[in-house]
């Protein structure tokens, strides 16, 4: 396919927040539904005299909130679910890892619920890896945990940077996949991030308290902490596995600008993930972030469609290496 450039870099730049901004919106809709679930609850038992003080401030402030948009409490079920499977404006949508989970468990295809994933599987394969890095909920908290490592090494304490095998989980995710066949039930809500804070947050608001997936993600946060950076999505998360797998030839990519780059190597330290965008070494488990984007200080980072990387170009024509090959031929 023909590589075709897009948008200036520097115009990508913004691309970050908006990534940003996208993920913390989805953290508090997440937040958002339990109380709408509540509010719906306390309406249908037409019972408000009877509410507790608490009850009745959640009634009035998420009766405030939602009387400019609908009429009627039932009328929010347009908005309903977590990212694992949930309904947006009357749009069914499920994670692909659900789906596939699904058939394994029940060794069967049920296309209601299948083609509930078509949405997000065919943007993976525009996109890549994307659904990591622009709507995990679990993505905004590990960005914040890896700040707080950037702040425990510059006070020297010892946080790890360990790099082990990424095809660790895509053993988590066959063995997740037989383990579903053999016990017939779909195993991977119980270590899937995004399907842990999703129903961790539904306990903590609706139920008033936590469940057990709460302490195995807090263990995930020091795995990172102590063990590797964004470890254990680049190493454990069936997730991650799954879509590397279907983003493998993604159309859009990033691709470095060799004339504008002059080897900082910004763009590698900005990089979760431990790629290697300074070597044009992206690959299937780039999750088209922008972080490198953002980082670069001479906009030599941008999009391009292509169904694969580009061999590495060599260095940067700005740098010292290049300039010193030119002086020498």
């Amino acid at each position: 396919m023909e590589n075709v450039k897009l948008e200036p870099s520097s115009k990508l730049r913004h691309l970050n927040k908006l990534r940003w901004l996208t993920l913390t919106t989805v953290f508090f809709m997440l937040i958002l539904l339990p109380f709408i679930y509540l509010y719906q609850t306390y309406e249908a038992a037409h019972a408000y005299d009877l509410l507790t003080p608490t009850e009745k401030t959640i009634s009035d402030s998420m009766e405030s909130l939602t009387s400019p948009f609908v009429k009627d409490p039932e009328e929010l079920d347009a908005i309903k679910g977590t990212t694992w499977s949930g309904t947006l404006f009357g749009l069914k949508l499920s994670d692909p890892l659900a789906v596939v989970g699904q058939v394994f468990a029940s060794l069967s295809l049920y296309w209601p619920f299948i083609l509930t994933a078509f949405i997000p599987l065919f943007a993976t394969l525009l996109l890549g890896r994307f659904y990591c890095g622009w709507i995990c909920p679990a993505t905004l908290i590990y960005e914040l945990n890896d700040n707080l490592a950037v702040w425990l090494r510059k006070a020297g304490l010892p946080v790890s940077r360990r790099k082990l095998d990424r095809r660790i989980k895509y053993v988590v995710l066959a063995v997740g996949l037989i383990l579903s066949i053999y016990l017939g039930a779909a195993l991977f809500a119980s270590i899937y991030p995004p399907a842990i804070i999703g129903r961790e947050i539904y306990y903590a608001i609706a139920l008033g308290g936590f469940g057990a997936g709460a302490v195995f993600f807090l263990l995930t946060l020091l795995f990172d902490l102590m063990v590797s950076r964004r470890g254990f999505c680049r190493y454990v998360c069936p997730g991650g596995a799954l879509y590397s797998l279907l983003g493998r030839y993604r159309l859009f990519r990033i691709k470095r600008n060799v004339t504008k780059c002059n080897d900082c190597a910004k763009c590698n330290v900005a990089c979760q993930f431990g790629l290697d965008p300074l070597q044009d070494d992206f690959g299937m488990e780039c999750n088209n972030c922008t972080a490198c984007i953002a980082s670069c200080p001479t906009d030599a980072l941008g999009f391009t469609i292509n169904m694969r990387d580009s061999a590495y170009q060599g260095p940067g024509h700005l740098g010292h290496q290049y300039k010193k090959e030119q002086e020498g031929s």
